[in-house]
Parts: C-alpha cells; sequence; structure tokens
C-alpha cells in the first residue's frame, strides 16, 4: 500500500498562511452564495485532498532511492502545494493542471470519487471538483444540500455557455459558469425594477437641508439606512402612557473628526421624548449622552422621562404582551462626501408602519436561533423582520416565480433544448435552466435576508449596517438599522445579488458533482469514494435551528424545483448529529445522542472509504476546551476514541489555522482552529500490547518522526498536535494498550504520555549543541533574564565540563559581583560575524537571528545572516523550538515564544533565499586572486 504525502509532511505553514489570508477575501468567494456557518477554507481543503490523493516519495524507492532524493522530491511536491493553495490559483488553469496531473500520476487515470458525507457549506466537495475529481457531497439540512447542488451539481451543467436573456451580445465566448452569472444579474435587474414599481413608494428619499456640507447642495437625498429603537410604556404609572425608548447606545458615528450622536430632548410636561441630531460634540457631552443609555445596563435600562429603572423582567413581560413597539430615532443618507444623519420625521415612520406584507415565515425559533429573543415576544422567524421588510422579501419572490417562465422562453428563443426535463430529472434544457437561474435569484432573497431583518446593528466605526449573523446565533438588540431596498448598497437586492455572481464567475468545475440529501448514518458510498468530511463538532453550532431562518424562504423559491427536498415543515432537527442539551432533554441525553450518532456515521465511513487512500476528518477546537485542557482535552480524547473505534487507525493530524499569533496563549496551542485526522483502515489482525511496549514502541518510532516534521518546519506552536498523528498511529495500530492492571488504556492517557516524549525529545537534542548553548538553556530556563548566583551557575557549567567564563567569553551571559545574566538579544554584539567569532555558539546564532527576523522579518539581511550560519542552521532551528517550548509552555512568556515561533513559519523561505544569497566578497576575492 503506498504512502500518501499526507501522511508524511505537508508544508503546514504556506496552509495556513493561505486560509489565514483566505478569510479577508470576500468578493467572488463561494461562500458568498449562501451564508453556512463554520466553513473550513478552502485553501486548507484543496491542499488536504492533493496530499491525500499524491504519493509519498517515499513509497517509490525505485525512482528515489536516497534519503536526499526522497526529500528532493518531497519538498517538489510542497512547492506545488504552496502555489496551489494561493487565492490567486483557485482560477489559475495552469497551476490546477499542474496539481490534476500530480494526482493522476499517482492515481491513474481512473480517478477515485471524492466524498464528504458532512457536506454543509461544500468546501470539500468544491476543491475536489476543482483539482477534476468527481464530487460528491451529502448532508441531512435542506440549506446545505442547495448550497451543495449550487456549487458543485448545477455550474458544470451549463459550462461554457452564453447567456440566454435578449440583451445578450458582443462576446463570443464565455469561460466557465460567466454566462450563468450574467443571467441571475440579468434577470434580478428585471426582479428589482419591477420591485420598485410595486413597493418603491414605500422607500422614500429624504430631504436634506441646503448647503449641508455632505450633500453637494442637493434638496432630496437617498436613504441608506433608518435607524429604529425598540420602546416599552414608561414604568412610571405617571408616565404610562409614554412609549420610552431602549437605545443601547446614543452614538451614531464613532470616526474620528466625524462624530455624530443623538441627543435626547426631553419634556416632562408635554410628555415627551425628542431626538435631535448633533456633531462634532466635546467629549464630555457625548459621554454624558451615553451614559443616558447605557447607566445601569447590566441592570437594563432607565426612563428617559422619569429616571425609573426599566428592568430586564419588565421588558420581558412587555414584549411577551405583544406591547414593544418601535420608534424611528434617525435617517442616515448618502450624501457627496460620506454619511448624513438626519432626524427622524413623522412621515418617513408612517410610511415604514403602512406597509401590510401578505405572507409571513411562521417557523418557531428553536435552540441557539432563538438565544433569548423567545423572552421578548420574539417567537418565530417572521417576528425578525419588519413588515416592510416581509413586503420586499414577499414582492421579490413574487417576481422570481414570474420571471422563470421569461428565463425557460428567453433561452428557448436563444436555441436551448425545450425538452421540459427538470434540473432534479438531470435536465439541462430550457427548463432546467430556468429552475437554475431562478434558484441563484432565491439565494439572493436568503442574503437580503440577512442584511435586512429588525436585528442588524449599525455599526458606529464603519457607519453601515451589519448582517445578522455575526456569530452563530441571533441575539437580542435594542436599537436596530433597516437598510433601504433600493440604495445601491448594502440591504439593496442588487447588491446581494452582485455578490452571489462574482462567486459564480469564479466557479470552474473540471469534473462533474452530485449532491444529496442523506444523514451520514446511513449513507451508501460510491464504489472507488474517498472521503474526506467536516463533521459537526459537538455542541458548537446548531445548525437545524440557524438554518430555520432561511428555510421558509428557500422552500417559498425552491420547493417546485426540488420538491422532494422541501417535503418536510422545518430542518431536521432529531436526525442531526450536534449535541443540543435543548433539544435532546439535557447535557447527557446529548451527549450520548452526539457520540453514538457520530460513531456510527465514522464506522459508515470506515466501511465505505477506500482503503488505498487514507481518510481526512477535520476536528473543531474550541477555544475554550484548549485552554482549559490542553491539547489531551476530553472533547479531542472522546472524539479520538470514537474514529478509533470505528476501525480506523489514526496516522497523521495537522492542525489548521485560520488566525494569526495574536491570540497565543501561553502553556498551549490555541492558533489551530481545527485538525486534520489522517486515517487509515485498521488491519484486522491487529494485537492488545502491554503500557510498557506501546512506551517503548513510542520511544522508538516518534523521535524520527519529529525530526521529519522539524525538517518540514512544523510552527513549534503546531508541534504538539502534530506530534500526536505519529504518535497515536502507534496507539491505534493495536487493537488495544493494557495498563498495568490490565485496564485499557484511555486515548487521554496515551495523549499524555505522547505529549510527554515530545517534551524528552525536545530535551534530548540538547546534548547535541555545544556546551555554552547548553549551560544557557539551563540557565534561561530556571532564571529567565534575571540574574541568579554564581556558585550555582557554576556548578551547573562544570557539569557540561565548561566554567562560567567559558559561557561569558561565548559573550551570551554577564557575570560580575556574585552574579550570572543571559544577555537579552539587543544586548549582544551588533558587529557579530559568525564567521570570524572564535568562541561560536548556537545559542548566540539564534538570538542573531532572531532580533534580525524581529526587525525585518523575510529579508534579504536575515538570509544572507542564515546563510553564514551554515551548516549549523538545523541546530538553530532545533534550538528555536526547544525556546518555544520553554516560553510558552514553562515561563509564561508568550511575546519570546511568538518570536522563536515566526521564525520557524518562515525558516522554508529564508532557507531557500539563503541558497541564492550572492557572496559578493566571496567573488571579489577569487577575483583579485586570478
Amino acid at each position: 500500500m503506498k504512502k500518501k504525502l499526507i501522511e508524511v509532511a505537508i508544508p503546514l505553514e504556506a496552509i495556513n498562511t493561505a486560509s489565514i489570508r483566505e478569510k479577508s477575501i470576500r468578493h467572488g468567494h463561494p461562500s458568498t452564495l449562501h451564508l453556512w456557518w463554520a466553513r473550513r477554507p478552502l485553501a486548507a481543503c484543496r491542499a488536504v485532498l492533493f496530499a491525500q490523493l499524491v504519493d509519498d516519495p517515499s513509497s517509490h524507492p525505485d525512482r528515489f532511492p536516497t534519503p536526499k532524493a526522497v526529500e528532493a522530491e518531497r519538498l517538489r511536491l510542497f512547492s506545488i502545494i504552496e502555489e496551489l493553495v494561493q487565492w490567486e490559483s483557485t482560477t489559475n488553469d495552469e497551476v490546477l493542471e499542474r496539481a490534476r496531473a500530480e494526482i493522476r500520476s499517482s492515481c491513474g487515470e481512473d480517478l477515485p470519487h471524492i466524498y464528504d458525507p458532512f457536506s454543509g457549506g461544500g468546501s470539500i466537495p468544491l476543491e475536489a471538483q476543482r483539482l477534476g475529481l468527481p464530487s460528491y457531497g451529502s448532508d441531512l439540512n435542506p440549506i446545505a444540500v442547495m448550497i451543495g447542488k449550487s456549487m458543485i451539481e448545477i455550474p458544470p451543467k451549463f459550462l461554457h455557455q452564453a447567456p440566454v436573456h435578449l440583451g445578450a451580445g458582443g462576446r463570443t465566448s464565455y469561460r466557465y459558469a460567466e454566462g450563468l452569472a450574467e443571467d441571475v444579474q440579468h434577470y434580478g435587474e428585471w426582479i428589482r425594477q419591477r420591485a420598485f414599481e410595486r413597493i418603491g413608494e414605500y422607500y422614500p428619499s429624504v430631504e436634506i437641508p441646503v448647503g449641508t456640507n455632505a450633500a453637494g447642495g442637493k434638496k432630496d437625498g437617498k436613504v441608506v439606512a433608518w435607524i429604529w429603537v425598540r420602546t416599552v410604556p414608561s414604568p412610571d404609572p405617571a408616565f404610562a402612557d409614554v412609549e420610552v425608548p431602549l437605545l443601547s447606545s446614543f452614538t451614531l458615528s464613532s470616526k474620528k473628526g466625524r462624530e455624530v450622536w443623538i441627543e435626547p430632548i426631553v419634556d416632562k410636561n408635554s410628555k415627551t421624548i425628542l431626538f435631535s441630531i448633533r456633531t462634532g460634540g466635546t467629549s464630555a457631552e457625548i459621554k454624558a449622552a451615553e451614559m443616558g443609555a447605557t447607566a445601569g445596563k447590566r441592570q437594563g435600562f432607565r426612563c428617559l422621562i422619569s429616571d425609573a429603572a426599566i428592568t430586564y423582567d419588565y421588558i420581558r413581560t412587555i414584549g411577551q404582551a405583544g406591547k414593544m413597539g418601535t420608534r424611528l430615532v434617525a435617517i442616515v443618507a448618502e450624501g457627496k462626501r460620506g454619511r448624513i444623519f438626519l432626524p427622524a420625521n413623522d412621515e418617513h415612520e408612517r410610511i415604514a408602519h403602512s406597509a401590510n406584507p401578505e405572507w409571513k415565515p411562521r417557523l418557531v425559533l428553536q435552540g441557539k436561533a432563538q438565544v433569548n429573543v423567545a423572552n421578548y415576544g420574539i417567537t418565530t422567524v417572521g417576528d425578525l423582520f419588519t413588515n416592510r421588510q416581509l413586503l420586499a422579501l414577499d414582492t421579490i419572490s413574487n417576481l422570481i416565480s414570474e420571471v422563470k417562465k421569461k428565463i425557460e422562453s428567453d433561452a428557448i428563443s436563444r436555441g436551448m433544448a425545450d425538452d421540459a426535463r427538470h434540473l432534479r430529472d438531470g435536465g439541462a434544457g430550457a427548463l432546467a435552466y430556468s429552475e437554475a437561474v431562478s434558484l441563484y435569484l432565491s439565494f439572493g432573497v436568503s442574503r437580503l435576508a440577512d442584511i435586512s431583518n429588525a436585528h442588524c446593528n449599525w455599526s458606529r466605526s464603519a457607519n453601515q449596517a451589519v448582517h445578522l449573523f455575526g456569530r452563530q446565533a441571533i441575539p437580542m438588540v435594542w436599537d436596530f438599522a433597516e437598510t433601504a431596498l433600493f440604495s445601491d448598497m448594502a440591504g439593496d437586492f442588487r447588491t446581494s445579488l452582485n455578490s452571489i455572481v462574482k462567486a459564480l464567475v469564479r466557479l470552474n468545475p473540471a469534473s462533474e458533482g452530485f449532491e444529496v440529501q442523506h444523514d451520514a448514518q446511513s449513507m451508501s458510498y460510491p464504489e472507488n469514494a474517498v472521503i474526506s468530511t467536516d463533521p459537526p463538532y459537538y455542541d458548537n453550532i446548531d445548525y437545524a435551528d440557524l438554518s430555520d431562518f432561511f428555510f421558509e424562504l428557500m422552500k417559498r423559491n425552491a420547493s417546485d424545483i426540488y420538491p422532494d427536498i422541501f417535503q418536510v415543515l422545518a430542518t431536521p432537527k432529531n436526525e442531526e448529529l450536534v449535541a443540543s442539551p435543548s433539544r435532546f432533554g439535557g447535557k447527557d441525553a446529548a451527549e450520548s445522542h452526539f457520540l453514538n450518532g457520530m460513531s456510527v456515521a465514522i464506522a459508515n465511513m470506515a466501511r465505505g472509504a477506500n482503503s488505498n487512500f487514507p481518510t481526512t476528518i477535520y476536528y473543531a477546537f474550541k477555544q475554550s476546551e484548549i485552554q482549559a485542557e490542553g491539547i489531551s482535552s476530553t472533547g479531542w480524547a472522546t472524539f479520538l476514541s470514537a474514529v478509533m473505534s470505528a476501525g480506523f487507525q489514526i496516522v497523521g493530524t495537522w492542525p489548521i489555522r485560520t488566525e494569526r499569533d495574536t491570540g497565543l496563549k501561553v502553556g498551549m496551542n490555541v492558533l489551530a482552529n481545527s485538525v486534520v485526522l489522517v486515517c487509515r483502515k485498521k488491519i484486522s489482525t491487529a494485537e492488545v500490547i502491554t503500557r510498557a511496549e506501546f512506551i517503548r514502541a513510542l520511544k522508538r518510532e516518534l523521535p524520527p518522526a519529529i525530526a521529519e516534521l522539524q525538517a518540514a518546519n512544523i510552527a513549534p506552536a503546531d508541534m504538539p498536535q502534530s506530534a500526536i498523528g505519529p504518535g497515536m498511529g502507534v496507539f491505534s495500530r493495536y487493537k488495544g494498550v493494557l495498563e498495568s492492571d490490565d485496564s485499557p488504556m484511555s486515548v487521554k492517557a496515551a495523549l499524555q504520555l505522547i505529549n510527554r516524549e515530545l517534551d524528552d525529545y525536545l530535551g534530548g537534542i540538547q546534548g547535541e549543541f555545544d556546551a555554552d548553548t547548553r549551560f544557557a538553556i539551563t540557565w534561561f530556563e530556571q532564571n529567565g533574564l534575571k540574574a541568579g548566583d554564581y556558585g550555582t551557575a557554576n556548578n551547573i557549567a562544570t557539569a557540561r565540563g565548561i566554567s562560567v567564563e567559558s559561557v561569558k567569553h561565548a559573550g551570551i551571559v554577564e557575570s560580575q559581583a556574585g552574579k550570572v545574566r543571559v544577555l537579552r538579544r539587543d544586548e549582544l554584539d551588533d558587529k557579530w560575524e559568525p564567521g570570524t567569532d572564535q568562541h561560536l555558539t548556537i545559542w548566540e546564532c539564534l538570538q542573531h537571528l532572531v532580533r534580525l527576523h524581529e526587525k525585518d522579518g523575510i529579508s534579504h539581511a536575515t538570509s544572507v545572516l542564515l546563510k553564514k550560519i551554515g551548516d549549523k542552521g538545523e541546530a538553530v532551528k532545533d534550538l528555536a523550538y526547544i525556546l518555544y517550548d520553554i516560553n510558552a509552555n514553562k515561563r509564561q512568556d508568550a511575546k519570546e515564544a511568538i518570536a522563536y515561533n515566526a521564525l520557524i513559519a518562515d525558516w522554508t523561505e529564508l532557507s531557500r533565499q539563503a541558497a541564492t544569497v550572492y557572496d559578493t566578497r566571496g567573488d571579489l576575492q577569487q577575483r583579485l586572486d586570478l
């Protein structure tokens, strides 16, 4: 059986860097087709799939007979991955074809099918398809299935086709889904124009005072958003007929030099609360206004007219009685040089309240979808919207139904087959095309709903509305921004649709794709299936509860396209593999449901997986989980146990990061947002061994595996989780490991032993350093950079066959007045040259390299220094791992730990540049000698 690259080494830092960068990319990213929660980065999925299928060079001793040849070939494959993971490569056919060629070289022309039984947001099937592999996905959730179909199943049906709308012309060719994207945009514009004709009166412009600087002197301005606040009757009996606003903040814009805030004008005699818009107030005035809004917020609000306390219990009572109201407090308009904030007016409020939608979603909010909104009388999906927002969603949905016939007619007139075959039946003619375009238009409605509901906050720093699902819940908000439907900004159907169009244009399927609705526990896998999947993690996200927000909208617009998928009244919940206490009657029952179901699902994978390839499973870490228990956390150990019980042997673990190391906590690795488990089917002849035998196997097999990880420049922060792979490879190879009392060893105990062996390994390589460096390590571990007693220092030095004076002569410690101290990096000789140092130490080499790297990063100067260090480079890297471990886990010095971690992260590129450094002095000397 050929070993695959992912079982040995991958360029983890390059993958993580690309994954981090991808988070900042929105335009054209497939995630903008439709919201889904906790998607895996495309870069990581692409790299994992490539490494999962491509042979490691050690599998071909005939072609790569020496360790040097194996390493050179591995580096060549790394370079392909490093290019492949770049965002720009997602549409670079040349780069993609190089990757596909490598896959074909390892797999032959009969390419395996890639299957993801928890396809969710579709990242894995999409990247499999991009790599030219037959792609399959399945999910229990109807919304996830629609996302999957939109990404991998529909675009290949209409590949390279010209648009069908009658205004198309001028272009002679279309790549990939460009024609489909153009039609989505065209017919979306048709819908928008007719929506304006029908409901444009509900979205008036606003009169801007002439002379307003940002308005350019115009009297009518385009509304960006209306700022509303929820209200309750004053709890003071004397003012019970006054609707009191529950403003959480009086600030509208916090941009420096452009501060705008609301000043309340209270008249107790007339029992009125009015608001004026203030600009450029003093910090004291703004603070006073904010205090008025937020004083005692944890206990509730205060009545602006009577100063009585408004407790949350009171607000809940009012809300559940249906007596909570809303009030317009400000209007945001678009000016010539930015946002203009205007006071509310009665006409705009009257128009908004006059909207009377004929349709309203009735699904009851459940679980994390409701969080606490139900406590305030917001119990259904429809309650999350204003009447005007519902009118807009209703109108656009009606128009999607109307435009479908027009699309079909236009397609027939353009020569597309009039075969009356639906998409669900494999159709690719005019009817199927009209359904495809309509489905993407319905996605536009979903995107619109996310930014156009009564739970969208107004960002005071960005001066724009913020979409609802900024986190995986629906929180209660007291003031919200209602976006304008025809503003050409966030909240406009055109804007929502533009994101979908940009994503469609970049879809470049290189194979067919299939997405079905099915649960992972009973799924029958196609023959030759290679499995890569990102299952739900425990209780992190209640996907079904959250996606109910979109379900009725999607059902209304797509149930005639895929009736079987939408025959249910809501998204399936009891079958969903999440540990939701509210759904299953308590924490224990929820945990049992998750673990039992996940074990069945993984066992089903083990039965269906192609034995010639490893299976990859993503495990999503919670930051709190790692902080509490580290890499041997209960959740992690339980999941590993379920994987092994299902019949898998774990042969690799790769931490995938999507956050920079600003989140590094000393003492543990919290950089990894998820870990990719690499699994092989366990052989049926596996035996039982003792604890002692397991430890001996670890000591024999783990050090060379860790050395290979170091050679691949795995960052020190990622080493503990990466070392789990070869360690668990030993543990899970056996049928069982017995403790001294004959009880089976737990996975958690095995993880702790693996971590201990890693520590021993890092300690063991100290013996390869020079004596002065070994002294510095020990002294630093005990004292840090503080001074310690000379006598103790001399005893440590003597044990290493040297003296304190030797270490002082090396230039790495200070010794005076009976005290010894390790010098800081900035105290070392800045004119130091490794080639002329007669008392060279690994410690100095590392500290000078770190100092330069901290200052310049990957630079010519840093590369030159690495080249000068020469054959001591590997020892310097080893020392960086050791000092990272000391600072992160023992001295709790995050800043120092990050410095060493950053150097290793950049080591590959520094080494590459060092290899090409031009030694001008050497060349000049050679010419002088001639």
